[in-house]
């Protein structure tokens, strides 16, 4: 009978596909399943990493190639499994921690004229802040370590959690007025440092899920500079790089003064930026695709483990194989 990836998908978890940990276990043993049946294929480019030892163990009249295959294509539909999972539980807290909640204490303290305070906000209740991102961040990598998952696979993993946080935050910024202040600019920048700090701190930094939050970085940069001369119209185009023309006209027509001794962003000045962008060759699209995920690959990581040194438990009741 022959088996896909999709029925050992459903095999594998069953009903608990919606488990972070639960899938990251499956994840990581999928991946080094895959790796083994490259390191003992018998192929040439793999038995260079082996020791003479190991390539004694080498297959040599088994061809693994199509069950590489299955394997490779089941464990990229974990990793998407993963990812769902992982974007359902960061969810509910990306817009009250990084948007609502402040921060930085008492820089918005002045309600942005013109504008009533949101009584529905999560935030308003103390449910999520940044440190519940944060801590959550911390979860899955803590989890995703104890299961010893491959380091190249924990950078794309920790890549797509940046891109999801950056996403959902510029679009419901690019959604809500009362959002779009000099305060909140500030506010934005100050979570994003935080989260780059997160990086650091895991020895992520060059995982590429810093420059996921650029979007975001130069919306808030935009939030905060000034917007009145041609000179300030150069600048905005110059720094803003990683945003839409879309995505910058709407920041700049949303944008709300905090205060009486600021001015909106004046109908001239927004027809500027558009006529000095009006050649750009970009897509007119205003939000970000919030369900876009990165396409996955699987490295090759060869294991230095010998296999004449695995002991088998009793428990497993595989006493009828014999070791070679």
């Amino acid at each position: 009978m022959h088996t896909t990836a999709e029925d050992l998908n459903t095999y594998l978890w069953g009903k608990r596909g919606d488990d972070f940990e639960t899938v990251s276990f499956w994840l990581s043993n999928t991946c080094r399943f895959l790796h083994c049946l490259k390191q003992y294929s018998g192929d040439e480019a793999f038995m260079k990493h082996n020791t003479t030892r190991q390539n004694e163990h080498c297959l040599s009249n088994f061809d693994l190639a199509e069950y590489r295959q299955v394997i490779s294509d089941l464990a990229i539909q974990i990793y998407q499994q993963l990812i769902k999972c992982m974007e359902n539980i960061l969810q509910p807290s990306i817009v009250s921690g990084m948007l609502e909640h402040e921060t930085i204490q008492g820089v918005s303290g002045v309600k942005p004229t013109g504008l009533r305070k949101r009584t529905s906000s999560i935030a308003d209740e103390g449910t999520y802040t940044l440190d519940s991102i944060l801590r959550q961040l911390s979860a899955f990598h803590s989890t995703m370590c104890q299961h010893g998952t491959d380091p190249e696979l924990m950078k794309q993993v920790v890549k797509q959690q940046f891109y999801i946080i950056g996403a959902v935050t510029l679009n419901n910024l690019l959604l809500r007025k009362d959002m779009c202040s000099w305060s909140k600019g500030m506010q934005i920048r100050y979570n994003v440092s935080q989260l780059e700090e997160w990086l650091r701190d895991k020895g992520l930094m060059v995982c590429g899920a810093k420059e996921t939050l650029e979007p975001l970085i130069q919306a808030a940069q935009l939030l905060q500079v000034k917007k009145k001369t041609d000179e300030d119209a150069e600048a905005i185009c110059s720094m803003c790089l990683a945003l839409t023309t879309a995505q910058i006209v709407k920041v700049l027509n949303l944008y709300t003064p905090v205060n009486e001794f600021e001015e909106r962003v004046s109908v001239s000045f927004i027809r500027t930026i558009q006529t000095r962008l009006r050649d750009r060759c970009e897509s007119p699209q205003l939000l970000m695709d919030t369900k876009m995920i990165y396409p996955v690959t699987f490295p090759f990581s060869p294991s230095s483990l010998a296999l004449e040194t695995i002991q088998i438990p009793g428990s497993l009741n595989l006493a009828f194989l014999t070791r070679v």
